[in-house]
């Protein structure tokens, strides 16, 4: 009996989403570098504007919403990037890759993989350490889509597009684990009160939503509201966010999710995640901070989680899968090609960023260390996997042209 085989080919709507992905994370991970730039910039150059800008208090105090501009970056405009997230994980549950178990497996378990191996990296080294803190645990394990795409369509033209979804998917169950230790984790205490609260706003919105209202009018306010309660209620509010796309119609009279995910992916990727790369990676950079970082246990431990745990998680997961359940390789690929692909998988910037703030708080004595380990360590495998993936994609053509034969 034949045997399944690890990224075949996709189907149609699959080839779509992977289209659709593609284009608008491009563009999306080229703002989010702008974004980067321009914080580092500013925090060097003029690091007393910096710091008034970002600690600028705005919102309405009888709310509980007089927060920083910081905290409006990260609690208020990703709550829209992880809304984007959940329409997508919609999409994929009901429609893609992973509404089937036998395509759903490999990218899971390469995600699982992929958090488990850096986190076991950064406690080896913070347990060992004197002054190591385990909390930071998690800041390792995230993959940034925007970052990850870029460089996979800056040199990887010729690579098969079911490894392209591979990255895509793995990158979204990524987040998705994500999502559940920020929940879980890193929640000092719950308002049960607020959180039912927030629940209730979102089944009002799903059940809006399935009966065919999608004015803004009603929706924009109903998602406010359950961002808003959630926030109250101690838990990071960026899960509202997740919840309202999850909750999204995919199918049916009244679908929706492929129709806003077109609609809030450009505000996410041109808007809400480089304005947070402003606020969220404006540290000084010389090298006495450099030093510092170096000596911290927790930025050596979130470096090496990204470059050596994160790749080395996903390739290992995905050989497990292939050594212990009937699925094999397609034929036109390598494990090279696999290698390659978790390389870019230690691009972990923006999630990696939020679980920093969260794990140690603004201001604590690892913070900085924690957003130069996260800068440096994505640059350098934004760069290995750039250059493998490059080398994989000259293969790919090279193997393309031969099949295609002599032209004339």
């Amino acid at each position: 009996m034949a045997r399944d085989r690890l990224f075949g080919a996709l189907g149609a709507e699959s080839e779509r989403n992977l289209a659709d992905t593609l284009r608008s994370e491009r563009a999306g991970g080229v703002l989010l570098l702008v974004g980067t730039v321009a914080a580092l910039v500013w925090a060097n150059a003029w690091p007393a504007s910096y710091a008034t800008v970002s600690d600028a208090e705005l919102g309405p105090a009888a709310l509980g919403l007089h927060l920083s501009v910081h905290a409006w970056a990260s609690d208020g405009l990703l709550a829209i990037f992880f809304f984007v997230v959940g329409l997508e994980l919609a999409r994929e549950l009901t429609v893609g890759e992973l509404r089937h178990a036998a395509t759903a497996v490999v990218p899971a378990v390469a995600a699982v993989g992929g958090m488990v191996v850096p986190a076991l990296l950064y406690l080896a080294v913070n347990l060992t350490a004197s002054g190591g803190e385990p909390r930071g645990w998690a800041v390792p394990t995230a993959t940034d889509i925007a970052f990850a795409v870029s460089v996979l369509a800056l040199v990887g033209r010729s690579l098969p597009d079911a490894l392209r979804a591979f990255l895509l998917t793995l990158a979204v169950v990524d987040d998705l684990l994500a999502i559940v230790v920020i929940g879980v984790v890193y929640t000092d205490h719950v308002g049960l009160g607020w959180l039912g609260a927030g629940a209730v706003a979102v089944a009002a919105f799903a059940f809006l939503a399935r009966r065919g209202v999608t004015t803004g009018f009603v929706l924009v306010p109903l998602g406010v509201l359950a961002w808003a309660c959630v926030h109250a209620s101690g838990v990071h509010a960026t899960i509202a966010g997740v919840a309202l796309g999850l909750v999204t119609p995919v199918t049916g009279p009244h679908a929706a999710a492929e129709r806003w995910e077109h609609r809030w992916r450009p505000i996410s990727a041109g808007f809400a995640v480089p304005v947070f790369a402003l606020f969220a990676a404006g540290v000084t950079l010389s090298a006495a901070a450099f030093t510092e970082a170096f000596h911290d246990p927790v930025a050596r431990g979130v470096a090496l989680g990204l470059v050596v745990g994160k790749p080395l998680g996903i390739l290992v997961a995905t050989w497990l899968v292939a050594r212990f359940t009937r699925a094999r390789l397609a034929p036109t690929l390598t494990w090279a090609d696999v290698g390659a692909v978790g390389l870019v998988g230690g691009i972990g910037f923006t999630v990696s960023l939020l679980v920093g703030e969260l794990a140690f708080g603004e201001g604590s004595s690892h913070d900085e260390h924690v957003i130069v380990a996260v800068l440096v360590g994505s640059a350098l495998a934004a760069l290995l996997g750039g250059t493998a993936l490059r080398w994989r994609d000259h293969r790919h053509a090279a193997a393309a042209g031969r099949r295609a034969g002599p032209t004339r």
